[in-house]
């Protein structure tokens, strides 16, 4: 018995599948078992047309095929090209367990990239499972990508073939690329930025708090909410925020990358972290993932290591906006079904936009609110206190006026944000300050005497929860750090409590 290993999706996650093969005696039979999907059982016909076109000819022998484990469902025409191998190689003494093998055949034996093959493999390489892989030559410029991992490229069946037969000689077809954009290096980590500012703060006019307030949510992460009047600004400083936000590992570059395939787009390998933006008319399956047999990613899965933003935030079901609490304080999403359970991370950057009433004029000084006072309450009930408290940030927006002008330009908050992650990585801090666990609290967010008296008065006068607390302690952590400082001072904690709703 023979084998080389492929692979699968479980969730967006994926699964070793070891491709065994025996060619016994017996009536001359072809199948397929374990679980193999209508793509791989139609792979029959194009591994048969691939062989004879190659001038193999097709073992007369009952011929078994089995994917392990047998109860995983797989599906995908990668399996194609280490299905052939198995047969075309049977007669050779070889061991091929090190190899995994990707790719699908066309009818001439020519091997063809398939899609899903970048974040399957870089899925394995995250696991640490994968080392060499034969794969379609024309996938090696994404695929070199991926670190720690040899790819040895083939055009069709024939290549593959002679690679296997000669492979203590075989030599990979590629080196490892690197990311060629900026970066600076800490403790002998890369980080990763771009200096391309496609729509720049010094077109917002005016709204000096709000743009304070999106400072300090890009370089800690934190969750904001604007609420203000419509045209004042909301959604262009909310997308604006993209493009100061800190620099990237290269990990995450490879996630971003692996989540622009999943959403069919081309993986791009650039330190610009993600928007996804769904409209309020969206469902929670499109919202969050799900379906009946395969859960499929959602928008929240998609913006992970990027930025979630809510336009029109309480016209958002009811089930969408309690749903979203989970993976605000987890980071990760959990879809269950029939068929399947399966958990996707979603670390990202919340950013919602309302209007303070339903006519939107209440906050308005020159035009006059249309709502009753019952309306006002029921608009502004839709948003429930628990998820509130999730976020870190409130900032209550003044209208436009004439007389609004320029302050600073993105690449100015860019340059303060990459201080404050060089200042963090420094102090030996692993996550973004929205994202530090309470132990890591404890350790990073040193309050001065003056502070923590001040912090205590707040607990009492303003009845903060717990998770309150903590949210005020690690965006005065941030504000600190913005100024260079180790400890947390008055001025810095009551800056935090300002942008606390209440």
């Amino acid at each position: 018995m023979k084998v080389v290993f492929c692979a699968t999706y479980e969730g967006i996650d994926a699964k070793v599948v070891q491709v065994e093969s025996t060619l016994t005696k017996g009536l001359p039979s072809f199948s397929i078992v374990g679980m193999a999907s209508a793509s791989i059982t139609e792979a029959k016909e194009r591994v048969k047309s691939a062989l004879l076109s190659n001038d193999f000819s097709f073992p007369p022998k009952r011929i078994t095929i089995n994917l392990a484990p047998s109860d995983v469902k797989k599906e995908g025409s990668q399996f194609d090209l280490s299905i052939a191998l198995m047969i075309a190689l049977d007669y050779l003494h070889s061991d091929f367990s090190e190899w995994f093998v990707f790719g699908e055949l066309g009818l001439d034996g020519s091997v063809k990239e398939n899609l899903h093959l970048y974040p399957l493999i870089l899925s394995l390489a995250n696991q640490k499972i994968i080392k060499k892989a034969i794969v379609p030559h024309a996938a090696l410029t994404k695929l070199s990508k991926i670190p720690n991992v040899e790819f040895y490229g083939v055009n069709n069946l024939n290549e593959a073939i002679e690679l296997l037969k000669n492979q203590e000689t075989a030599m990979p077809s590629i080196e490892q690329s690197d990311i060629t954009y900026p970066f600076y290096e800490i403790d002998g980590e890369k980080y990763y930025y771009t200096k391309e500012y496609d729509e720049d703060f010094i077109d917002v006019k005016g709204q000096e708090v709000a743009k304070r307030a999106a400072l300090i949510s890009a370089a800690g992460f934190h969750n904001i909410l604007f609420e203000g009047s419509p045209g004042c600004g909301k959604s262009m400083i909310a997308k604006r925020i993209r493009y100061i936000l800190p620099p990237m590992h290269i990990d995450e570059i490879l996630d971003v990358a692996k989540l622009d395939v999943l959403d069919a787009k081309e993986p791009r390998f650039k330190p610009h972290r993600n928007i996804r933006s769904p409209h309020h008319t969206s469902t929670l399956s499109s919202v969050f993932g799900g379906g009946s047999h395969r859960a499929m990613i959602g928008e929240v899965g998609l913006a992970h290591r990027g930025i979630l933003f809510l336009d029109e935030l309480p016209h958002f079901s009811k089930s969408v906006l309690e749903a979203m609490r989970e993976p605000m304080q987890d980071n990760k999403i959990r879809i269950s079904r029939v068929n399947s359970k399966v958990e996707y991370p979603s670390d990202f950057l919340f950013i919602g936009a309302m209007n303070p009433c339903p006519c939107g004029n209440l906050l308005n000084e020159k035009l006059e609110c249309r709502c009753s006072e019952l309306e006002v309450q029921r608009y502004k009930n839709r948003l429930s206190d628990p998820f509130l408290d999730r976020i870190d940030l409130t900032v209550v927006m003044q209208s436009a006026n004439s007389d609004d002008k320029a302050s600073f330009s993105s690449k100015e908050f860019h340059k303060k944000v990459v201080e404050v992650h060089i200042f963090n990585k420094k102090r030996g801090q692993n996550s973004f300050n929205a994202k530090l666990n309470d132990n890591e609290i404890e350790k990073f967010c040193l309050l001065s005497d003056e502070a923590k008296a001040t912090l205590e008065m707040a607990i009492s006068r303003f009845a903060l929860s717990f998770r309150g607390i903590k949210k005020i302690q690690k965006v005065s952590r941030t504000i600190a750090d913005l100024e260079g400082c180790e400890v947390i001072e008055k001025k810095h904690l009551l800056e935090a409590l300002s942008y606390r709703r209440r």
